[in-house]
């Protein structure tokens, strides 16, 4: 018996893995292949496809498809409605499902509300794509992206609050809710304290 949860209107593919504790709500869709890890959420809307990996707490709000070759890491946060691509040319005469290009995000990044992730970018840890915003290629980790297409304005902590350094330099800032300690050195940042967990 699954100890997931979903709603009677919600679809779920015979060979579906869905963890523990996880929420798949009102007209969403899981096919057969699909990965998806425990303590997560599945907003009304969703379509998840077959090659998609689903890591642990990770929340996804209405109306977000998630399609072949796209990976979400643990505690990955996709606002409402923002999009994924897996085609980068796509045309409705041409099949072009063996060209699908990986997209990867990074434990902890938030992705919000009607952006757009094209294909073939790998988002960074604790990355944070700002509303609307359109990503075109890799994200920093800790990076806050905006724009069409979207560009790197700060720096966000773990904890999702915006860090008080420059886009590239050195210093050190604390986070203003949590206490971590960060350092940037050239075009990276990292967290010094506390430790970061393995």
């Amino acid at each position: 018996m699954a100890a997931y949860w979903k709603h009677d209107s919600a679809i779920v593919d015979d060979g579906a893995r869905i963890g523990d504790n996880t929420k798949v709500w009102h007209f969403s869709h899981v096919c057969a292949g699909a990965r998806i890890g425990p303590d997560g959420s599945l907003g009304q809307g969703v379509y998840v496809g077959n090659d998609v990996t689903i890591g642990r707490n990770v929340k996804i709000q209405n109306n977000v498809s998630v399609y072949d070759a796209v990976t979400l890491e643990d505690d990955v946060f996709c606002g409402p409605s923002m999009v994924f691509t897996n085609v980068y040319n796509p045309r409705s005469a041409v099949s072009r499902k063996s060209e699908y290009r990986r997209t990867l995000v990074r434990r902890g990044a938030t992705l919000g509300a009607n952006c757009t992730v094209v294909c073939g970018a790998t988002i960074g840890e604790y990355a944070f794509v700002g509303a609307g915003a359109v990503v075109k290629g890799d994200v920093k980790p800790y990076a806050l992206m905006v724009g069409v297409p979207a560009r790197q304005i700060g720096w966000m902590s773990r904890h999702g609050e915006k860090l008080a350094l420059p886009v590239q330099g050195h210093g050190r800032a604390t986070c203003p809710q949590s206490g971590d300690l960060y350092e940037l050195n050239g075009q990276a940042l990292r967290l010094v304290q506390p430790e970061p967990q393995a």
